[in-house]
């Protein structure tokens, strides 16, 4: 018989195997299928020859950029991973905090030698929701890029269409016939997937749900600096990372703010509604607050001692201490 810490259930590893790990797969799999394949044709989106939105210079290839896109996809899978472990972990050695989980995350007994215990668990839990939603963010903004085509700030650099031609030969034709383009066409397909900002995207999704794990799970009192520091801190780097490719003439000024709204969105749904909040280990049962004030009226003021009632209680020391008892409890009036 399972005790009071322990908790019987044959169906979560079931649960977890042919179902969340399914979805999982399908998820990286529809990924791949955005990133590295050519099933999902890009949309072809017109033009004006001498649009000066689209004639900024090309700025190289994303290998050279600033932040170059391996470096940024490691730090954002990379760092918030290792601040849900070390975090985790931490907090599991602290016997109060280990306390705390323990009575409210109990260990789930899944067969006769089975034992899943609420380190295991929420580990488990929050990583595998941070993954999820990295890949469901890339996917989101594959599919923005794929219907919208939105052309990039460069776009006419590299595409060098025929100034000289029918199509381009008056200043404010329109070309909706997207195949002139002379140049490279790698890079020119490249140009064509610029909102939203897959890296404003990527970072800013990371970065507010690394934060939103942090303010709502770690409760420690031995630095109060520590905390606000990590998470302004890390949303400061995804802010930087918008801003970069704006500078670099990568992305377009909305194409890196609907990619903050996108991967706000998607860190903001999975952390409310997915993991609740990340409550279930150190929330303060509101049973016990209540009890605490059952006995207190409904409504009190709190007492201001006045310099004339102290001198006065200097001069005449109260007769006796249930006296003294009265007078401090009661509940000052308003004139």
């Amino acid at each position: 018989m399972a005790s009071n810490n322990t908790q019987r259930s044959y169906s979560i590893i079931p649960c977890f195997i042919f179902v969340e790990l399914v979805i999982m797969a399908g998820t990286v799999l529809l990924a791949y299928y955005f990133e590295c394949t050519n099933t999902f044709g890009i949309h072809v989106q017109g033009f004006f020859c001498n649009d000066a939105d689209l004639m900024k210079p090309y700025p190289g290839a994303e290998e050279s950029s600033f932040i170059p896109p391996l470096v940024l996809y490691c730090v954002v899978a990379a760092v918030p991973t290792a601040i849900i472990f070390i975090g985790e972990i931490s907090m599991y050695v602290m016997k109060s905090t280990r306390e705390a989980l323990i009575a409210q995350e109990k260990t789930i007994v899944t067969g006769e030698c089975c034992y899943l215990n609420p380190l295991i668990r929420r580990i488990i839990r929050f990583i595998g929701v941070f993954a999820f939603g990295l890949f469901a963010t890339d996917i989101f903004v594959n599919a923005g890029q794929v219907v919208t085509g939105n052309l990039a700030p460069y776009f006419l650099t590299v595409c060098k269409p025929n100034y000289t031609g029918m199509e381009c030969r008056f200043n404010h034709q329109f070309i909706s016939n997207g195949n002139i383009c002379t140049g490279n066409q790698v890079v020119v397909e490249r140009a064509r997937r610029s909102f939203p900002s897959k890296d404003a995207s990527l970072s800013v999704y990371s970065a507010v749900y690394v934060t939103m794990y942090i303010t709502s799970t770690i409760k420690t009192k031995s630095s109060r600096l520590a905390k606000p520091v990590l998470c302004l801190g890390t949303l400061c780097a995804a802010f930087l990372t918008g801003l970069n490719r704006v500078s670099e003439y990568r992305n377009h000024c909305s194409d890196v703010i609907a990619g903050f709204i996108l991967g706000s969105s998607v860190a903001l749904f999975l952390g409310l509604c997915v993991v609740n909040n990340f409550r279930g280990a150190h929330s303060t049962p509101a049973k016990q607050k209540t009890e605490d004030y059952r006995g207190l009226p409904v409504m009190t003021f709190p007492r201001v001692e006045s310099p004339l009632e102290t001198l006065s209680a200097q001069v005449h020391p109260p007769a006796h201490s249930h006296s003294s008892y009265i007078y401090t409890h009661i509940p000052m009036t308003i004139c």
